[in-house]
């Protein structure tokens, strides 16, 4: 049997839910099920109930983070049409600041222009700027980058037009960095008859998710780009199964557990190598934002381990995967974080309030 021994891994996009949400995920939930997929360092996204947009509903979040989490943090803020001057007078505590220019699950969108010109004049140079933006928002966000001078990094990218656009924004000079998702590489949307392309038998609501799959030719085209692709983040985002099968389901799947697993079964089949997935999983998202190094962190995974996605095994609350039933090779054997053992292949080890804050002062 071979141990790979890699860096502890990073997660810039993640639903971690709690307080009003907590019956979907909370930071105990989601850090023990990020331990178990080899992440030590998550982000966790604004738009939780109440949304991350003023100094109230930060404070509330960070104490849930401090006493529950099990593995590190950070927290990024929510941009809205009216609070770009107090967000940017909190950026020395969050990890970035989310754009929402798409509709998703929540509150918080942007719409003006307006607003979006105030954030991007606002907010400190040294903290990053993220943005859920498709198609023609993405070209909007991609003009203020330019136009202020300063990066931007756009979530989960799942079509062929927006990565062949940040493919030539990139070659423009434009700082622009971008991250892609499990799901908008291994699924496809659905045809109009049938269960969810990841199989296991969910009906139609579980494959509610945004931005929406895509159609193979998508899919290709993220494969293709992949020297475009600065991270790989898994957009986790916990729903219950009475939530995915009502009449008006919400979008979003969990992932935390599998996506190292998915990426290693892409690499057994040529599809990217071991380098790859460290670089987009550790290195890059450490640049990107500009979080410190870890000591005496890293993980163990047997690349050549067989095993069977089961939803009920798994940490996350949600207890469904768009991957159930589906072989992968490779998995997390364990998981030291601090030159503690924090999970050991089985169990969880790390107790919440293990977690520490990874958001940079500077």
């Amino acid at each position: 049997m071979t141990i790979l021994r890699l860096p502890g891994l990073i997660d810039p996009h993640v639903h971690v839910r709690d307080l009003q949400q907590s019956h979907k995920e909370d930071w105990d939930s989601c850090t023990a099920a990020a331990l178990a997929g080899g992440l030590t360092t998550i982000l966790a996204m604004p738009n939780t109930q109440p949304p991350l947009t003023d100094d109230a509903a930060l404070a509330d979040y960070e104490l849930a983070a401090a006493a529950r989490a099990r593995c590190d943090y950070g927290i990024h803020f929510g941009a809205s049409e009216t609070n770009a001057a107090r967000a940017a007078s909190l950026a020395p505590r969050c990890s970035g600041l989310k754009l929402y220019l798409d509709a998703t699950f929540g509150p918080l969108r942007l719409d003006s222009l307006d607003a979006l010109n105030a954030h991007f004049a606002a907010w400190p140079a040294n903290r990053p700027i993220l943005a859920h933006a498709e198609e023609r928002t993405l070209a909007a966000v991609l003009f203020f980058a330019e136009l202020y001078d300063r990066s931007v990094h756009i979530c989960h990218v799942s079509r062929k037009d927006e990565i062949e656009l940040i493919a030539k924004a990139k070659a423009r000079g434009v700082k622009v960095t971008c991250e892609v998702c499990p799901h908008h590489m291994f699924l496809t949307a659905p045809s109009p008859v049938g269960d969810f392309s990841g199989g296991g038998g969910l009906g139609r609501g579980y494959w509610e998710v945004r931005p929406r799959l895509a159609t193979q030719k998508d899919v290709d085209a993220l494969w293709a780009n992949l020297a475009v692709i600065d991270c790989f983040a898994t957009d986790h985002a916990p729903h219950t199964r009475a939530e995915k099968e009502s009449e008006n389901p919400p979008p979003g799947f969990p992932a935390l557990e599998v996506a190292l697993s998915l990426w290693l079964t892409a690499a057994h089949a040529g599809r990217l190598t071991l380098d790859d997935i460290v670089t987009r999983m550790s290195t890059n998202p450490r640049r990107i934002f500009n979080l410190p190094e870890q000591p005496e962190t890293w993980i163990e995974v047997d690349p050549d381990l067989t095993w069977t996605v089961r939803a009920a095994q798994m940490f996350s609350r949600a207890q469904w995967s768009p991957y159930a039933g589906r072989e992968l090779k490779g998995k997390v054997t364990a998981v030291h974080l601090r030159g503690q053992l924090a999970y050991d292949g089985e169990k969880v080890l790390a107790q919440p309030g293990a977690g520490k804050s990874v958001i940079s002062k500077s």
